[in-house]
């Protein structure tokens, strides 16, 4: 081969190997592009995440709203009358410590011949129904009441405001460590110190909800055989209710006026009999002296 055609050679493979170093390159960069796009939705989706820490409005999950789930307080009442009463109030002190609540309220009162007892009970929800039956079996039940109130939205919307509330104070808490100037960290401060009063407020909210869903309520009244039981949630509604209800302020009106007149008799009697006499004398006196004149 001769000079000429080595050098044709010798610039054909440098042309090869610069389009292949192109091709390289330019390869090299695309398949570079989707890494900056990825890592750029990486850094979006950090800062959504983000988001919620600052406070920002983002859809919560749906709860879990399963009947076994909901928050439910239960409230009950109930009127037993026993042979002893205070023989009966240490029964019931101790159905409320075996199942694991304890007594809150203890009210008595013993007359002559007769004794009543007001207990109140806090139970766990999951023994209350079974605590009611023990305490109606220990004499004859003469008043039940069972009262529910579902607050599972009140709790589910208490903890969604709790954990936005303790996002806010970190982020506070956080601007409040790089303030650079006085005023702002005096009202970076102010503001620290209002949103943990919020989520103080919103906590005790919250336990306080805990308590009355977890411990359950229940008012004993206990009756000996002498005690009157108040029966005005048994008078009828309606028609007769009206007419019970009409009567007995008939009744009442009537006791009243007589109370009156037997007050104003003796007054009645010590004057008016003197003041007729008087009377009576005076018109006798008149039709006499009544001829004379012209």
């Amino acid at each position: 081969m001769n000079k000429r055609g080595l050098t044709a050679v010798l610039l054909s493979g440098l042309l090869l190997a610069g389009c292949g170093a192109d091709d390289s390159d330019s390869t090299a960069s695309s398949a570079a592009e989707p890494a900056v796009a990825q890592a750029d939705r990486a850094g979006g989706a950090a800062a959504e995440k983000a988001a919620p820490a600052a406070g920002a409005d983002v859809p919560a999950q749906a709860p879990n709203l399963r009947v076994d789930q909901r928050s439910i307080v239960y409230t009950g009442s109930i009127t037993v009358r026993v042979d002893d009463v205070t023989a009966a109030a240490a029964q019931v002190t101790g159905i409320a410590a075996g199942s694991g609540g304890f007594v809150s309220g203890d009210e008595r009162h013993s007359g002559t011949g007769s004794a009543t007892a007001n207990i109140q009970l806090r139970i766990p929800a999951d023994k209350f129904n079974s605590v009611v039956d023990q305490v109606g079996k220990l004499g004859k039940e003469e008043n039940r009441g069972i009262n529910t109130e579902d607050v599972t939205e009140q709790v589910v919307d208490l903890d969604a405001r709790i954990a936005v509330q303790k996002a806010r104070l970190e982020s506070g808490k956080r601007l409040l460590a790089e303030a650079k100037s006085l005023d702002d960290l005096v009202m970076l401060e102010r503001e620290v110190a209002s949103r943990e009063s919020d989520l103080a407020s919103l906590e005790g909210k919250k336990r306080r909800l805990d308590d009355l869903t977890a411990l359950s309520t229940i008012t004993v009244v206990l009756l000996d055989p002498e005690a009157v039981r108040d029966a005005g949630d048994d008078e009828p509604a309606g028609f007769l209710g009206g007419l019970a209800g009409g009567w007995n302020a008939l009744l009442i009106s009537m006791g009243v006026l007589l109370t009156v007149l037997g007050a104003l008799l003796p007054w009645m009697i010590a004057i008016g009999v003197p003041a007729w006499l008087i009377l009576q004398g005076v018109r006798r006196y008149r039709r006499r002296t009544a001829p004379a004149n012209p």
